[in-house]
């Protein structure tokens, strides 16, 4: 009985051992037979079509994949003599630029000059941390920076005289932290520049300010010549693009009321393109601003500054961009400046603007 049982044992162990080996052979055969269906089959060329064609990079997104940069946005690493001077005396002065700051990428030809050209430097004061978080910049972000800088005013001021500049443009981080904002250090500033240099003329690039007409006072009344600031995108981006505390109403308030406030002042603001604004966005904006009595407008390229910020939706032609030119020049803006690497800021000694200031400057002498 027992030999039985070690009998019937060792057949079920048998038995398993051929299934074992006869399902082993036949994967073998299944995977012999799949590579020669894949030897023998259609390989990359069976499945392109001799009339598609290329044309080049995609320039709007359809996916969350990054786009690659077109060839009319590659700039040239910064370098030369008057770079390097300009970057020393930035930081012996303990200086910030908007230039480094924002990443700008025309960094290299504002600030390396030429023979025949002045280097030009935005001016960033009231340090290099922001209260806001705009979701496009990338300025340090913190919501109780650093207190300010009694000596910033002057050492800018230092700065500028040395330079031999001809146009200036002044810019700031958002200060909410501040009671005034920082309106008045910023007002100090220009008056610091123009007690050096009667002459020169001097673009504010400011912040919105909430809003608060007292503070947009202090500056339109400090002695600039150019008081801009920016709208940033098209009214239905705005909740995307930036801080909440901003908006397009308060941002056109500001650029009507400094006006307000001293006529004489010529009003700029930009507007960044690639961010998934339409045409009929676009033109809605340039007539909102025609309409509140802006007088210079800029269009730029918006750049993702690191993967955290909002990616590119589009990279705008340089077609599209003289498009753009071409309308605000037919709207009637004193100046319109539109290009994929356009910044608000970007060379800074425009010399439209520098000749209608000029022009001013002669008709109030006579």
């Amino acid at each position: 009985m027992k030999s039985q049982v070690i009998l019937s044992q060792s057949l079920k162990c048998l038995n398993n051992k051929t299934v074992q080996l006869a399902v082993r052979y036949q994967s073998t055969d299944k995977l012999q037979d799949l590579k020669k269906k894949l030897t023998d089959g259609p390989d990359f060329k069976d499945f392109l079509n001799p009339s598609d064609k290329y044309d080049g990079l995609v320039l709007k997104r359809t996916s969350r994949e990054r786009l690659r940069l077109p060839p009319w946005l590659k700039t040239q690493i910064p370098m030369g003599k008057n770079y390097a001077k300009l970057k020393d005396s930035l930081k012996g002065l303990k200086l910030n630029t908007v230039c480094e700051e924002a990443k700008c990428p025309n960094i290299g030809e504002c600030w390396g000059g030429g023979e025949n050209q002045t280097a030009t430097a935005t001016i960033m004061i009231m340090g290099d941390q922001c209260t806001r978080g705009c979701r496009f910049c990338s300025v340090k972000t913190n919501k109780a920076p650093p207190a300010l800088d009694p000596m910033e005013p002057v050492n800018t001021a230092k700065a500028i005289s040395d330079w031999n500049l001809h146009y200036v443009v002044l810019t700031s981080v958002d200060r909410d932290d501040l009671s005034d904002q920082g309106s008045n250090h910023f007002a100090q500033t220009v008056r610091e520049i123009k007690k050096f240099n009667p002459d020169i003329y001097v673009e504010c690039l400011t912040p919105d300010f909430r809003g608060e007409e007292k503070c947009v006072e202090t500056i339109a009344m400090s002695g600039l010549n150019v008081f801009a600031h920016n709208v940033e995108t098209v009214e239905r981006l705005q909740w995307l693009v930036r801080d909440p505390r901003a908006n397009y109403k308060q941002s056109l308030d500001v650029l009507v009321n400094a006006k307000k406030f001293n006529p004489k002042l010529i009003t700029k603001t930009s507007i960044m393109l690639g961010l998934g604004e339409t045409d009929e966005d676009v033109m809605k904006t340039m007539e909102d601003l025609r309409q509140n009595g802006v007088d210079c407008l800029t269009f730029g390229q918006y750049m993702q500054p690191t993967k955290r910020h909002l990616k590119v939706t589009e990279f705008v032609t340089p077609e599209k961009f003289q498009h753009w030119k071409e309308v605000g020049d037919k709207m009637g803006f004193l100046y319109t400046a539109s290009g994929p690497l356009v910044r608000s800021s970007y060379k800074a000694g425009e010399f439209f603007i520098t000749n209608v200031l000029n022009q001013r400057k002669s008709k109030e002498v006579n």
